[in-house]
């Protein structure tokens, strides 16, 4: 599955298409906070496409306002990387240099991710829109190879077609519902849409969990194999072992 596959499958309609090149001097000026951030985009990023716009005269799915976001656009990009970019933390840097919520596809060498995340008004600021929330990111080809039926699967729930079209708040809440459901895939081997808003929110937190779980067990690993004391490794294998149990249950809520 790649970022073609991926951007055939969402079935947009010509009238949204854009295929702009953005330059970097935008999320220079507008999302690097710190110098740092500024060679991270510099240096990491070697082309921004913006694809398409998806907007109520383009794609037929009315705007959202209210107090605390405002959707009046969904902007699908495409971002090349250089070898050995901080992927995750670009994704966040363009996300926030960006007023719109973003339908980001990231390419770095052979590997494919999406990425998407909610925003607010900034409380502050006029005008101005913040993250809302964690930027949900899942690789889709590369390091994280999927089966032909899940890949199958997940383009078609990805379709336009097959999303909320409500509102564009709930058509991205949809989308970003079906990546977590792709990241549950991961853990699984079995895709499938949650079928009420609760059960979403209960599989976003644990998927949240389980990588948060993962995690802890390979430090705890790495450190049982640096320790070199017996007991000590002992304990680190115990605790390892009593975490997996937790990761057993958590894989069982996806």
């Amino acid at each position: 599955m790649n970022a073609e596959a991926i951007i055939s499958a969402l079935g947009l309609p010509d009238s949204a298409r854009v295929n702009q090149r953005v330059p970097k001097k935008l999320l220079v000026e507008n999302g690097a906070p710190t110098a740092a951030d500024k060679r991270r985009i510099n240096e990491g990023i070697e082309e921004i496409q913006w694809l398409a716009s998806l907007k109520p005269n383009t794609i037929g799915v009315p705007d959202y306002s209210d107090d605390v976001r405002e959707y009046l656009e969904i902007a699908l990009l495409t971002v090349t990387l250089r070898a050995g970019a901080k992927a995750g933390r670009l994704a966040e840097l363009i996300h926030r240099a960006i007023p719109y919520p973003l339908f980001l596809v990231l390419l770095q060498g052979d590997q494919t991710s999406l990425s998407l995340a909610h925003k607010r008004r900034a409380q502050n600021e006029a005008g101005k829109f913040v993250l809302d929330g964690d930027v949900v990111e899942v690789t889709v080809s590369g390091n994280a190879p999927l089966s032909a039926e899940v890949n199958r699967l997940f383009l078609d729930a990805m379709a336009l077609g097959n999303q909320p079209r409500v509102n564009l708040l709930l058509l991205y809440q949809g989308w970003i519902d079906t990546l977590v459901a792709l990241q549950a895939s991961q853990l699984t081997g079995i895709f499938n849409q949650a079928d009420t808003n609760e059960a979403a929110i209960a599989r976003r937190e644990a998927v949240q969990m389980c990588k948060e779980l993962e995690m802890k067990i390979a430090a705890l690993r790495s450190a049982a194999v640096k320790e070199k004391q017996m007991a000590r490794r002992v304990e680190l294998n115990l605790e390892i072992k009593g975490l997996e149990v937790v990761l057993t249950g958590a894989e069982g809520k996806l």
